[in-house]
């Protein structure tokens, strides 16, 4: 990974990640250039399948403000993504289990490519987030009170 664009956070608070997959995204030029710029969000997107091909739904990729009104351009358009033909059977199989969801994590560059980074992810129940915020605020403590 060379540069880190935008991590997923509620993604990773809200799932247990099971398994991760490194996938490309087809894009338009504008929408690289935006990325870069740090005009994305990741939140609430997921991954879907369509006629045996993955799509990114829900990721929100804002304007290109040099490159002009681009007047149909949608920010929350379907993306395709580029997987081996593997892993793109082995994770619509686990589209089908029950109780997993695929979601992005995080999007990054990888020699000069914009790649997303998936995971498999079974949604944790709210006393397991609750005892993550705990966990946090203790660690947190004994840092601040090993500070002194």
């Amino acid at each position: 990974m060379d540069n880190v664009f935008v991590d997923n956070k509620k993604a990773l608070f809200d799932y247990e990640i099971l398994e991760k997959f490194e996938a490309g995204i087809v894009l338009f030029g504008h929408e690289v250039k935006s990325i870069k710029n740090g005009n994305m969000s990741l939140r609430g997107a997921y991954v879907t399948f369509h006629n045996g091909e993955a799509h990114l739904i829900g990721a929100h990729i804002g304007k290109y403000k040099p490159a002009g009104g681009l007047k149909e351009y949608d920010v929350e358009r379907s993306r395709k993504l580029l997987l081996k033909k593997k892993e793109l059977r082995y994770l619509m199989e686990k589209r089908g289990v029950k109780g997993l969801t695929i979601v992005p994590i995080k999007v990054y560059t990888k020699h000069s490519r914009i790649k997303v980074e998936i995971g498999i992810g079974r949604g944790k129940k709210q006393y397991e987030k609750k005892e993550k915020i705990k966990q946090g605020d203790i660690e947190r403590e004994i840092k601040r009170t090993l500070k002194f």
